[in-house]
């Protein structure tokens, strides 16, 4: 969930009350308080048309009847590249999908973190360079197109 600084402001000092009012709520509500934010910003005018419904995960669901998300495996990747989308699931544990990821998409080898524009000359980023130095990928590319295309195909109210 992605959440606009005027929206968590909104949540914090909440002018209209509505904000405290639901929270009250879900705080006697026996269930998950995942559903808080989108109750507030779908019942809040000023904000109901920022919303994009798009958890940004790319899943392949059973077939049929679509309800649970199949596993990922080496066989998927060209889709999950593809689709932009920049999460995805679910994986078995250690699954060479997964290492695959890290080294092709992320350019992570061993164990060790993703390497950055701050790394210095090394290419093992052991030394760290300018902290401030950005430098986006193809990763970051497709996340635009990504991010582009939702935001796009969403021009209706989600909150209804």
């Amino acid at each position: 969930m992605m959440l606009s600084r005027d929206f968590v402001e909104y949540c914090i000092w909440g002018w209209d009350n509505l904000p405290r009012t639901l929270l009250m709520y879900y705080t006697n509500f026996i269930s998950t308080p995942e559903g808080y934010f989108q109750t507030v910003i779908c019942n809040s005018p000023e904000f109901a048309h920022t919303v994009v419904n798009h958890d940004l995960h790319f899943i392949s669901w059973d077939n049929p009847p679509k309800q649970h998300p199949r596993t990922l495996t080496i066989e998927d990747t060209s889709k999950m590249v593809s689709s932009n989308a920049p999460f995805a699931r679910k994986f078995k544990r250690n699954d060479p999908v997964l290492d695959k990821i890290d080294s092709d998409l992320l350019g992570r080898m061993n164990g060790s973190f993703v390497p950055g524009g701050w790394c210095g000359e090394d290419d093992t980023c052991t030394e760290v360079g300018d902290l401030n130095r950005l430098q986006p990928g193809p990763g970051a590319q497709r996340l635009g197109k990504f991010i582009n295309r939702i935001v796009g195909s969403n021009s209706q109210n989600q909150c209804k």
